[in-house]
């Protein structure tokens, strides 16, 4: 099991409210989710009106499909979301532990 995880920094200079925040937030989180079935969720800067930190990961069997779904999902972010500035983001990719009952 493979597990691809990435953290995304994004700033909305245009908006003025924890509200405009959250509808952001919920907007892209909802699309990430339905477009490559990922999970999405704030991860810090709760209160920073300006200012989107977003972790998301995604289960995979290979390397190689966590690394072009986190590259798939950084360039959506960048075409998609016109009004957030992507600041940087973080990619990793873990192998978890294999072993079972059944190995």
């Amino acid at each position: 099991m493979t597990v691809g995880l990435c953290r995304l920094w994004l700033r909305l200079p245009e908006n003025h409210s924890l509200k405009g925040k959250r509808q952001v937030i919920k907007s892209l989180a909802a699309r990430l989710h339905n477009k490559f079935n990922v999970s999405v969720a704030e991860v810090d800067d709760h209160d920073r009106w300006q200012m989107i930190s977003l972790g998301v990961s995604c289960v995979t069997t290979s390397e190689r499909h966590a690394h072009e779904m986190l590259s798939s999902i950084v360039a959506f972010v960048q075409a998609e979301r016109l009004d957030a500035e992507l600041v940087d983001y973080r990619t990793e990719v873990v192998h978890a532990l294999s072993g079972g009952p059944f190995d």
